[in-house]
């Protein structure tokens, strides 16, 4: 294949297992990409708050660290990665803004609400963004070996969350606020594997142009981004170690995505500069044409 991807970063990564679920960075080889060397925030999100699942690793550090140079206080939660999580934390804090950790399982309403909860104590009563970015997935090759447990546990981690954690923030969003939701390019194409998890990343886009409808006379704009192979920690831990080694070199631009490489479009959809976008699906893949 030609080099037509980033020069600077690697096409594919070393072959690796993680054995526990959601998977750690701290123990990823490479470490994954969280910000680009030379970008610079321009204030996009200056004295905003930022709610961001999934925030101690992957995507969701680097959404994280993004915000901050733009300006943002953010808040994280994650399952139970405490290291990981405070790895966030010192660099959100380098950025010179606040952080604040929550650690609890937001497939459960009751969690969602105790969040909201202390990021208002923290933060104070509005809340500018909501980033719904907590996942799972599990890889299976035959419906057959989708267990009722794995079906229920992955709905409610990757889209009953949002639906709990967005109905406990809008209380807290006014106009010009936003709600970004992390869906998949396995929405758009599905994947064999990965049944369960790419039918949530589909009602996830569903659940973005329907909220984006419902809010928008309140001038609360709900957008998402649909990501193709990015290298998380997400990867090593679901998936066996030959499969890893290949992971993301088949895409059209010749390299594995970087959380780097992503982030930047949550930048914008909070920004002013989407001010006139909602109920849209970014899709930093790679290269890969979808159909929205």
């Amino acid at each position: 294949m030609s080099d037509t991807g980033d020069s600077s970063k690697p096409k594919t990564v070393p072959a690796q297992h993680q054995s526990v679920q959601p998977g750690l960075e701290h123990e990823m080889n490479p470490r994954p990409e969280y910000i680009r060397d030379g970008y610079k925030g321009s204030g996009r999100l200056e004295g905003m708050v930022a709610v961001v699942t999934g925030g101690d690793s992957g995507i969701g550090r680097a959404v994280a660290v993004h915000f901050a140079r733009e300006g943002a206080d953010v808040a994280i939660a994650y399952l139970n990665e405490d290291r990981d999580a405070e790895e966030t934390r010192g660099l959100v804090e380098a950025e010179g803004r606040r952080c604040l950790l929550f650690r609890g399982d937001l497939g459960y309403e009751e969690t969602c609400r105790d969040l909201i909860a202390r990021v208002v104590e923290t933060f104070g009563p509005r809340i500018h963004v909501l980033v719904n970015n907590a996942a799972e997935q599990h890889p299976k090759g035959s419906l057959d070996e989708i267990t009722a447990e794995q079906l229920e546990r992955t709905f409610r981690t990757n889209i009953f969350a949002q639906f709990f954690l967005t109905k406990a923030a809008l209380p807290h969003l006014q106009k010009d606020s936003s709600i970004i939701c992390t869906t998949s390019v396995t929405a758009y194409r599905g994947n064999p594997q990965l049944v369960d998890y790419s039918s949530t990343k589909g009602a996830i886009v569903t659940f973005v142009r329907s909220m984006a409808a419902q809010l928008a006379e309140k001038g609360i704009r709900v957008n998402g981004v649909a990501p193709g192979p990015i290298w998380t920690p997400l990867i090593p831990s679901t998936f066996p170690a030959e499969k890893v080694e290949k992971f993301g070199g088949s895409e059209p631009l010749g390299r594995v995505g970087q959380p780097s490489d992503v982030a930047p479009c949550y930048v914008f959809l909070a920004s002013a500069d989407a001010a006139y976008m909602s109920g849209q699906i970014l899709h930093p893949n790679g290269g890969e044409p979808v159909e929205s």
